[in-house]
């Protein structure tokens, strides 16, 4: 018998689950269902997994042909389920994600074997990083040929076995239905994630009975919803008595539909709220009591809040290194309350004095409940000293940029008139780097579901395919990617996809000539020795993203100047019949900041290069 590695044992104590689900609490991410025939119908395999899709209120698929899932594709070309056909798989996968974050409905992506899967490991990753619904389906060599080294034949199960919440291969044709309708439970259940179902071609191709619905068999699997009542009792009492407490609200909280209960708690409790990057929109930017991003590149204000907080009540977060820094030195005097609906997340990396197992919006909704008992029974905390704290904090130090000194665009600008422009009602999806930052802090989030980006994996690509599986989710919102132009290089291709499927996103390219954030580290840590991160696309114009963008189909437009910079967007937001790219050149030696470097602790914060905040020995 094999022995299980460390590795195996942690990722299967990720996976597991335990108590038992109540009915109807995950509604708000299950798929709708639609009714089919209920009499059994002689299909193939493959018409059995279309109709499947269709019982699954599956509306749409990306995805790419080829030989292995090709029989998949003749009974879709009759469904009603929608395929879009993607350009590269990474985006087929990449769509999916957007479109269930969008919607918070399964995001469904389709690829064939060999080279068709694993262009999906990225996507899939991705997925798993930032526990994202996804369903992959991919089509797989014939049974007999599995092991030999067929052609594109890759072993897809294993391959992503560390980066699924779980995966199948499919052996027998009658299992179809059941597999798809656990791989949807699985995938948009508990703490969400990517499922993957491999199924062989032979698999598509034989005769079976389709009926619905299956029944599921997955022992074990059993989330737990409702926290424990002393553990409530306990985490209310905390907050009832700290000096400095702080709610750490992470993407859990958007994923549990517990947006509104966190607004009530915070008021009820008058506590400081700070939103990691996965929970932006969770908690209004605009609120008094929001105190901001924390981490890396957090405000002042949240980095400090968090590291020297007396209590810290984390609602759906798990300690990320980015927000930590320096684990041993992060808020070295701080009650940790965790409350997750995933209990290998629970101490993974910051002990929990009150661990919490449980779906974020009961928690929420319990500690509303045993708060507001705390309080009739006269206790709550008096947080005036600290708020005085952490309001000069925010004066001194609120996000800020300085303009260029060489007269270049600030890309600081171009992001802040974006969002003013479009307002908090667009959905904006960011690449991974500078420009993803400087959405975050310049963009004003005020509903849920209205930032999209790579929070875990930082996969740069992610932005073109997510917008566009966002604005098929949301039609009738406006959905703006906001790109560099080192991602945009790497999917832009999905732009003639949106183009020939009448799918008008906005794509927004801060082009700094420069992989920005890899230059900025090299500024500041490598002697200003730019190694390979100059693209070109400054100096040589290479390539011009205005004839390429129209070269796919997409109306291009490019801004070099700050008083050009409504117009363009104006210009932009009045075209709703067709993709459009802005290339938005700006300076290339602008920063991010605040920053904490990676590895240092909070407390070397720097607000701007070389300055570090200054505290009176009164302060935090």
């Amino acid at each position: 018998m094999t022995r299980p590695t460390p590795e195996t044992l942690a990722h299967s104590a990720r996976r597991a689950r335990t108590a038992a689900e109540a009915p109807g609490d995950t509604d708000h991410i299950r798929p709708a269902a639609t009714p089919v025939r209920p009499a059994p119908a002689q299909v193939s395999g493959a018409g059995s997994l279309v109709r499947s899709l269709e019982a699954l209120g599956v509306d749409v698929v990306f995805g790419i042909p080829g030989g292995a899932i090709l029989p998949a594709y003749d009974p879709l070309y009759d469904s009603s389920v929608r395929h879009i056909l993607v350009r590269h798989e990474q985006g087929a996968g990449h769509a999916a994600t957007g479109y269930a974050q969008a919607t918070g409905r399964v995001g469904v992506c389709i690829a064939t074997s060999g080279p068709g899967a694993t262009n999906l490991v990225t996507p899939i990753a991705d997925a798993h990083m930032d526990s994202v619904p996804l369903v992959a389906i991919t089509g797989q060599v014939a049974r007999p040929a599995i092991g030999t080294d067929a052609f594109q034949e890759a072993d897809i199960q294993g391959i992503t076995l560390p980066i699924t919440k779980h995966n199948f291969l499919v052996q027998e044709a009658s299992e179809i239905p059941r597999v798809l309708a656990e791989a949807f439970h699985l995938a948009s259940t508990g703490r969400p994630g990517p499922v993957l179902v491999d199924i062989p071609k032979d698999v598509l191709q034989a005769p079976t009975t389709f009926t619905w619905p299956p029944t599921p068999d997955l022992p074990g699997y059993r989330p737990t919803l409702h926290p424990h009542g002393k553990q409530i009792r306990e985490a209310a009492r905390l907050m009832s008595s700290a000096r400095r407490p702080v709610l750490y609200i992470g993407g859990g909280v958007l994923k549990a539909g517990a947006t509104e209960g966190l607004r009530k708690l915070a008021e009820l409790t008058g506590i400081p709220v700070i939103t990691t990057l996965m929970a932006l929109g969770a908690f209004p930017d605009s609120h008094r009591q929001h105190l901001g991003m924390p981490g890396m590149h957090g405000t002042v204000a949240a980095v400090y809040g968090l590291q020297k907080a007396d209590l810290i009540v984390a609602l759906g977060a798990r300690f990320d290194d980015r927000v930590t820094g320096k684990l041993d030195s992060f808020a070295p005097d701080a009650t940790v309350v965790h409350a997750d609906i995933d209990p290998a997340e629970i101490g993974k990396n910051r002990h929990a004095d009150v661990p919490i197992v449980g779906d974020a919006r009961h928690v929420i909704d319990e500690l509303l409940a045993a708060v507001t008992a705390e309080r009739a029974a006269g206790r709550s905390a008096d947080l005036a000293d600290w708020w005085t704290q952490l309001d000069d904090l925010r004066e001194r130090y609120p996000l800020g940029y300085e303009e260029q000194p060489d007269g270049s665009l600030s890309p600081q600008y171009v992001i802040k008139r974006l969002g003013e422009i479009a307002g908090p009602d667009a959905i904006y999806v960011a690449g991974v780097g500078q420009h993803q930052m400087w959405a975050s802090q310049f963009i004003s989030f005020e509903k849920p579901k209205t930032w999209l980006n790579s929070g875990g994996l930082g996969t740069m690509g992610y932005a073109v395919p997510a917008a566009m599986g966002a604005k098929v989710g949301k039609p009738d919102a406006v959905v703006w990617a906001v790109d560099g132009d080192g991602c945009f290089q790497m999917t832009n291709q999905e732009l003639a996809t949106c183009a020939l499927e009448g799918i008008p996103v906005k794509i927004a390219v801060i082009n700094n000539g420069n992989l920005g954030m890899v230059r900025q580290w090299q500024t500041l840590f490598y002697d200003e020795r730019y190694s390979n991160t100059d693209l070109g696309t400054h100096k040589h114009r290479i390539p011009d993203f205005v004839k390429l963008a129209e070269a796919l189909g997409c109306v291009g437009l490019r801004c070099e100047n700050a008083e050009d910079v409504d117009k363009t967007i104006e210009a932009a937001m009045s075209i709703n019949d067709a993709p459009v790219v802005i290339d938005f050149v700006v300076g290339k030696d602008a920063m991010v900041w605040p920053m904490v470097a990676a590895g240092t602790s909070n407390d070397e914060i720097m607000f701007a290069r070389g300055v570090r905040p200054v505290f009176d020995e009164d302060d935090i």
